[in-house]
């Protein structure tokens, strides 16, 4: 009996907790009652729990053995602040919170594979169960490695997983390298003169600057990130003036940057402030410019990945593990633990069509419970592969 199909048996308490999670979505650094259920089914099973790492991250404790090697497993436990359009009786009990990454079933997947390695204990060594808080954009990694994850858990290699809609349920993909953009939110705020909408030419108009700024963002990609290289620059805010006759004073912009390197992160940054700075010149008024690093460049270590996609493989079969899987400009802050330990990351399918098809931060999206057993299955099987008994 393969790991996936020990769980599997308990699909129906499984997909109770993830529906369950679903109805009672939490934002980031808010998580107390997801963290108090997390907490209480780790102590029920006789593992080590420790809570308020990171505020409300909860870490799991699994001893196994006189071997030496520690692996760390994490999963993300925030919703989003969105409304939910869903009908189905686990939708949302909470207006504007919504479980619209699949944050639900990660923490359920973990659950899975915690509960199972505790009854079979088939490895020898440590495993650490990292349950982290926001995710969604408010440093919950960092504010854990901060509280001393590393030092009070040290973990030879650390791995997580993320649910794919449209990658068929029983089917994975990974890569070696950059697997997920480093982000980056920026801000601009355009000064000017405003005035009368009749008379301009008595007005230093933001409103002609900042348009002028949003083309002239998108150039940078073009001609300044090398034609191998990949970069996205999206504008997504642009707040002005509220009456018809009347030009403002200033322009607000605001957006997302996403890249695979660091140093093309930066790039993009220096190249931002000058065409945005220049450009409010020309037209005499000015431009301030800020930068809020959302994620650092997801980055799969080599052994690591391979270790992953062996664990699914055995699972699953060869034909179902896709190992070379194109990055994607999406980001995670799972990251900045990479930088501090060598693991890996990688895509769980959540089915296609109406079966968990439909993309995340959706209003309509839903995690697929059919992904549970495997995702919990290939990290279990990670882990006694990782920490094998020596026979």
């Amino acid at each position: 009996m393969t790991a996936v199909d020990r769980i599997r048996e308990w699909q129906d308490e499984l997909t109770a907790w993830r529906r369950d999670f679903h109805a009672h979505p939490e934002l980031g650094f808010e998580e107390v009652r997801t963290s108090a259920l997390v907490a209480e089914r780790l102590a029920a099973w006789g593992i080590e729990v420790h809570r308020g790492i990171g505020t409300t991250g909860v870490v799991g404790v699994l001893r196994n053995g006189n071997g030496q090697g520690r692996i760390g497993l994490r999963a993300d436990m925030d919703a989003l602040p969105m409304p939910e359009a869903n009908t189905f009786a686990h939708r949302s009990t909470i207006e504007g919170k919504m479980h619209g990454c699949g944050h639900d079933g990660h923490t359920t997947i973990l659950l899975a594979a915690a509960r199972y390695l505790a009854e079979t204990k088939n490895f020898d060594g440590t495993v650490h169960f990292i349950f982290q808080p926001a995710e969604e954009g408010r440093g919950g990694a960092q504010a854990m490695l901060a509280d001393g994850l590393l030092e009070r858990f040290p973990s030879d290699a650390l791995f997580g997983l993320h649910n794919r809609p449209g990658l068929p349920v029983g089917q994975f993909a990974i890569r070696q390298g950059p697997i997920m953009a480093g982000a980056l939110f920026f801000d601009i705020v355009v000064q000017g003169r405003g005035g009368h909408g009749a008379r301009p030419e008595a007005t230093v108009d933001p409103v002609i600057a900042g348009a002028q700024i949003v083309s002239a963002l998108q150039t940078i990609v073009s001609r300044n990130v090398g034609a191998l290289d990949s970069a996205v620059i999206s504008v997504t805010g642009f707040t002005a003036g509220e009456a018809y006759n009347v030009i403002p004073d200033r322009v607000a912009l605001k957006g997302t940057v996403r890249a695979f390197k660091v140093e093309t992160m930066r790039l993009v940054e220096e190249r931002m402030r000058t065409v945005a700075q220049s450009i409010a010149a020309g037209f005499g008024a000015t431009a301030e410019v800020t930068f809020r690093e959302i994620a650092a460049p997801t980055i799969n270590a080599p052994e690591e990945a391979t270790a992953m996609a062996d664990a699914a493989a055995a699972l699953v079969g060869e034909a179902h593990v896709e190992r070379n899987r194109s990055p994607v400009m999406g980001s995670e802050d799972f990251a900045y633990m990479l930088l501090e330990r060598p693991g890996a990351y990688i895509h769980v399918g959540n089915g296609v069509g109406e079966a968990g098809g439909c993309d995340v931060h959706n209003p309509h999206y839903d995690f697929n419970d059919a992904a549970i057993p495997y995702g919990a299955g290939m990290l279990a099987t990670l882990v006694e592969q990782k920490l094998a008994r020596v026979k």
